[in-house]
């Protein structure tokens, strides 16, 4: 039996995920996944792709606040608030998208920007940003969070596995970001899904995910080295891209819970 064994949001960009027993499907992806983001002071994303170091920091979730730290002191955090009074509108750049965004509070800024060596920004996408989805891969025009381009990635447990059985070291799903977690299916089932159900809710499934330089970086030590994209490299090509995961589009709001039963093949 198929069923959905984990479900993961990460807040800000970049920074390490936290694990929900349910979480809120939004259009846009889950209810508070990937809706702040740092910024530079060209107001251009910042990720583990170059600033490595952000893998450790920490996240944990209130009903009011966010509050991020070092996983090497965690003593040394700063809290923001979850529903963040907006302060100042701008435009900021993710890939070759441009969006509007908030900047939401000076303390955070100054706590993250002393971390980075550097000025940097936390921003918030508010409900009403215009960002949408690759009209390629969607005709309806849905808009998606800071994530890279998608509003859910899925992965299942027996592909991870299958990696791992190619590598001198097997690596976490820590490393793939996925909002999304399967068991019970063959090693790349996922790829061969175009539709499917996840306990009440549909889910189109619209593209694989390629993977870039960030899997490299330990999510552990923001070590960088050069697996696992080498060994994906030689199984995994397609296209010129080395693929891993599926990117899923939401049919309507609800709810998803740890447990959930999948139904494919609709």
């Amino acid at each position: 039996m198929l069923q959905l064994s984990e479900i993961w949001i990460y807040p800000i960009k970049s920074i390490t995920g936290i694990q929900l027993r349910e979480a809120n499907v939004l259009q846009r992806g889950f209810e508070f996944d990937r809706r702040w983001m740092i910024v530079d002071n060209n107001n251009t994303f910042l990720s583990q792709r170059t600033y490595p170091e952000l893998a450790l920091l920490e996240l944990t979730i209130s009903d009011s606040s966010l509050q991020i730290s070092k996983r090497s002191n965690p003593e040394d955090k700063i809290k923001t608030p979850l529903f963040p009074a907006l302060l100042q509108e701008i435009e900021v750049t993710i890939w070759n998208d441009k969006v509007f965004a908030w900047t939401v509070d000076p303390a955070t800024d100054a706590w993250l920007s002393e971390f980075l060596n550097q000025s940097v920004k936390l921003v918030y996408m508010g409900d009403k940003a215009e960002r949408q989805i690759d009209l390629k891969y969607s005709d309806e025009g849905e808009n998606v969070s800071f994530a890279d381009g998608y509003p859910y990635l899925l992965i299942s447990e027996s592909s991870l596995a299958d990696l791992n059985e190619r590598l001198k070291e097997p690596v976490s799903m820590r490393r793939f970001r996925p909002n999304l977690i399967v068991s019970g299916a063959a090693a790349f089932e996922e790829d061969t899904w175009s539709k499917i159900q996840i306990g009440e809710l549909t889910f189109r499934v619209v593209k694989p995910c390629a993977r870039c330089v960030l899997i490299t970086v330990d999510p552990q030590t923001a070590e960088k080295g050069a697996e696992p994209l080498k060994t994906l490299s030689t199984y995994r090509f397609e296209n010129n891209k080395v693929l891993f995961g599926q990117n899923l589009i939401a049919d309507e709001p609800g709810i998803l819970k740890q447990g959930d039963v999948i139904v494919t093949g609709l």
